[in-house]
């Protein structure tokens, strides 16, 4: 994607997993990339591999469940890097396994804190001047459980569905202002959350513990898989894309190639996949 050389991007949870993926991507196309995650050791190992390829990324360590430290260290982010044209969310956590009936309220609301809040976060703190500037581009990391049931995960699968629908809203808000707001669904990687599921055996159920055996065992999705369609939703090939929740194994590339894209598709009134 050649017009994302010399843009500013923030990625949320860029010490590790997917996010980290995105961000070595992004780098890669030419952006100077703000590292966001809370473990300082891990930002600068992504830093490392990074500038080990010729590109720019800035570690930014904070807890993005923090209001006044969120402000504070998209402000820092600002004076190093300049507006923000692209924000990556993909910060997360599994939260509660097991039934519904035996999981904590405190695990519920960590959970909530973490999937939900901590990136409403960092979009209300870049969007007013992307709205200014009537232009940039917001991409939101889902998961399992944003568009199907995930049993044995309610917490995590409630919190996704809530970005999904946050995505849907915000994205009808910014239309007039030329801001795309999109959702990617990665898709099974190996992360550290695979290794949770299969820790918590019987309860994470069956199918998940089978899925997450054959994860670690492949890798999961590749990371080419994944880079691809958020380099396309933060460059402005997208800019008639909003408001939709791609998934890896989607016809995404069918966007390309339309100038207008039907309501429902791609998103979470959707009956099935494009």
């Amino acid at each position: 994607m050649k017009d994302l050389r010399g843009k500013s991007a923030v990625v949320t949870g860029a010490g590790r997993g997917i996010g980290k993926r995105l961000a070595l991507g992004l780098a890669e196309a030419g952006c100077r990339v703000a590292l966001v995650a809370r473990t300082e050791s891990q930002l600068q190992l992504t830093q490392l591999e990074i500038e080990a390829k010729g590109g720019v990324g800035l570690p930014f360590a904070v807890d993005l469940c923090g209001q006044a430290a969120t402000e504070a260290c998209f402000k820092d982010i600002r004076e190093h890097l300049g507006p923000i044209d692209i924000l990556v969310t993909a910060a997360g956590i599994m939260g509660p396994i097991g039934s519904f009936w035996e999981s904590e309220p405190a695990e519920w609301r960590r959970t909530i804190e973490v999937n939900l809040l901590s990136v409403m976060l960092p979009m209300r703190l870049v969007l007013p001047e992307m709205v200014a500037r009537r232009r940039g581009k917001v991409i939101v990391l889902g998961g399992r459980g944003i568009s199907h049931p995930r049993p044995n995960f309610t917490a995590y699968a409630a919190s996704k569905a809530a970005l999904g629908r946050m995505v849907e809203s915000m994205a009808e808000e910014l239309v007039e202002h030329n801001v795309q707001v999109n959702c990617l669904a990665p898709g099974h990687t190996y992360t550290h959350m695979t290794d949770e599921i299969l820790e918590a055996g019987e309860r994470a159920g069956w199918r998940d513990q089978e899925t997450a055996m054959k994860v670690r065992q492949t890798g999961g999705v590749a990371p080419a898989k994944q880079i691809e369609p958020a380099l396309f939703l933060a460059s402005s090939q997208s800019n008639h894309v909003t408001g939709k929740i791609v998934h890896v194994d989607d016809d995404w590339k069918s966007l390309l190639l339309n100038g207008m894209v039907p309501p429902d598709l791609f998103t979470l009134r959707r009956v099935q996949r494009a």
